[in-house]
């Protein structure tokens, strides 16, 4: 991980996440994300969906507090000092702060977060969390009802799926499948993206990604029209 002073920083929920953009030379994304237990209390009561990731491995590292991270079913509890937890591709996981009566004394947990190296146009990145987290803080800010299809067409830009019950056979392709068809055609087609200009920081890699599927290149504007 290498800091520096001019380190994008994504605050979203009146700075309940905070997340610092850190470049690491050998993954796709790197970030050191905080979040604030007191007054993210109501937020982190509920945990966020399990979810696999078809195209990438991912990386985590407590740094401040405890993190808990679900993987498979089996909780693992990651505390400062921990070595560096690898969750691989297609593995059903969610990671989420652990409660505050549980920290000893800590009211902000840190953990690091990074993602490898894919060719996949669909990624994990910068712009597939900024649009993410924008998205959790407008339904939050307005009261809107979470939109199901939103949501597939959001993970679908990261190459990330809604884990499927355990017991459904070949539960994980089935699950990449039916993102695509909801999350990324009939979205499409509906005028569901999975990024949107004033949620992206680089909204030319936004629409590069996007003008890979016939089903979202119309949204690929790269100018601003008058």
């Amino acid at each position: 991980m290498e800091y520096s002073d001019s380190d994008q920083v994504i605050q979203v929920l009146d700075g309940i996440v905070s997340t610092r953009v850190i470049h690491h030379p050998d993954r796709a994304f790197a970030f050191e994300v905080t979040l604030d237990l007191l007054k993210g209390a109501k937020f982190f009561a509920q945990k966020p969906p399990l979810h696999f990731h078809a195209n990438q491995a991912e990386y985590i590292q407590a740094i401040q507090g405890k993190t808990g991270l679900e993987l498979e079913g089996r909780e693992i509890v990651l505390s400062p000092g921990s070595p560096e937890y690898y969750i691989g591709s297609w593995v059903n996981h969610r990671s989420y702060p652990i409660s505050i009566p549980l920290q000893d004394g800590v009211e902000k947990v840190k953990f690091l977060l990074s993602g490898a190296k894919t060719p996949e146009p669909f990624q994990l990145n910068t712009l597939f969390f900024e649009n993410w987290y924008r998205y959790q803080e407008n339904v939050l800010s307005t009261g809107k009802r979470i939109d199901l299809i939103q949501i597939l067409s959001t993970f679908d830009g990261g190459g990330t799926y809604l884990s499927p019950p355990s017991w459904m056979p070949c539960g994980g392709r089935i699950s990449q499948i039916f993102g695509v068809v909801v999350g990324r055609w009939l979205g499409g087609l509906l005028g569901y993206q999975p990024f949107y200009r004033e949620w992206s920081s680089d909204w030319e890699l936004a629409c590069r990604q996007m003008q890979t599927s016939i089903f979202q290149r119309r949204f690929a504007k790269f100018h601003k029209a008058d």
